[in-house]
């Protein structure tokens, strides 16, 4: 599909610098690839520059592809330009559907033949984006978890019209830029983990609108409890083991009629102004004065140690 082997990629261009594109390009940066990117906004490079330093030091710990650094970015003044010699894509713009249809128009005219377009869509499926590209059989979802240059997770699939072939260039291409891939047969509305992810977080909001729980008592069940089995294992696996050496046979014959019991309500709640407010003043608390900066730099090494800790990375934590 691409001219450019997936192993030898090394110009590829990211449309969009906000904070998934800007981590992407903090991602690439990292593995060594010359990055050209572009973004509206008018004091989008600053804020670019600012991400990619404030990501380094993780990057850092991550380790560093040979030659990669900070200097092989260059912010392009339009779309097309950005494009020009790309061998490789990334749009992120804003979860739009029309903004998303005609930039990606945009840039299939722009692109080099052959060249694999990817969106870091959270949502659409690439069926409903792909409507107005004169070669839609090279745009795929290259969907991936924030932040991109520190969570390994990125989902492919393409659309009604995406060729097989162009699927599986970004498939491979990902896992040469370090990523851990799952190519998914079919669309699906939200993807894998945001699905999972999103069913968690209405449930949190239910408990918090009903004063049954607080965004503290929430996030505290997660990290000490099942977030430190999900850390390595997933929750399929970690259900098996609970039926013992029966395995999962015996959890679903064993605990199968709690399905029925009253443990989720996956139908969103209204989030009203009470509920809104709530889960903003429950995060203020949480956040205890630290600023956004701390956050994310606590974040950080907390997934680099883990991923350390569960020998998916060398060295020793922090």
């Amino acid at each position: 599909m691409s001219p450019t082997p997936p192993s030898s990629v090394r110009r590829v261009a990211c449309i969009g610098a906000g904070v998934i594109g800007g981590g992407w390009v903090a991602h690439f940066l990292a593995r060594g690839y010359d990055v050209t990117a572009w973004d509206p906004a008018p004091d989008a490079e600053d804020k670019l520059r600012r991400l990619v330093t404030a990501a380094w030091p993780a990057l850092e710990q991550l380790g560093l592809a040979e030659g990669a650094s900070p200097d092989r970015l260059t912010m392009a003044p339009t779309p097309a330009e950005a494009v020009a010699d790309a061998e490789f894509v990334q749009e992120s713009a804003p979860e739009k559907l029309e903004l998303k249809r005609d930039l990606l128009a945009q840039l299939d005219a722009a692109t080099p033949p052959g060249v694999v377009i990817a969106s870091s869509t959270s949502g659409y499926p690439m069926t409903d984006m792909q409507t107005a590209a004169a070669t839609p059989g090279r745009l795929v979802v290259g969907h991936p978890f924030n932040p991109p240059y520190l969570i390994p997770l990125v989902e492919v699939v393409g659309g009604e019209r995406t060729d097989r072939t162009a699927v599986e260039w970004a498939a491979a291409f990902y896992e040469a830029a370090g990523k851990s891939v799952i190519t998914m047969d079919r669309e699906l509305p939200g993807f894998i983990a945001n699905r999972l992810q999103e069913a968690l977080w209405r449930e949190a909001l239910h408990m918090v609108a009903n004063g049954e729980a607080t965004v503290e008592d929430i996030d505290t069940s997660i990290t000490e409890g099942p977030g430190l089995r999900w850390a390595f294992m997933g929750p399929m696996l970690t259900f098996a083991l609970a039926g013992g050496e029966g395995g999962m046979a015996h959890m679903l014959d064993h605990f199968g009629p709690s399905l029925k019991s009253p443990w989720t309500r996956l139908e969103a709640p209204e989030l009203d102004r009470a509920l809104r407010d709530a889960v903003v003043d429950g995060c203020d608390r949480a956040a205890d004065g630290r600023t956004y900066a701390q956050l994310v730099a606590e974040r950080d090494q907390g997934v680099i140690d883990v991923l350390r800790a569960t020998g998916r990375l060398d060295g020793p934590a922090r």
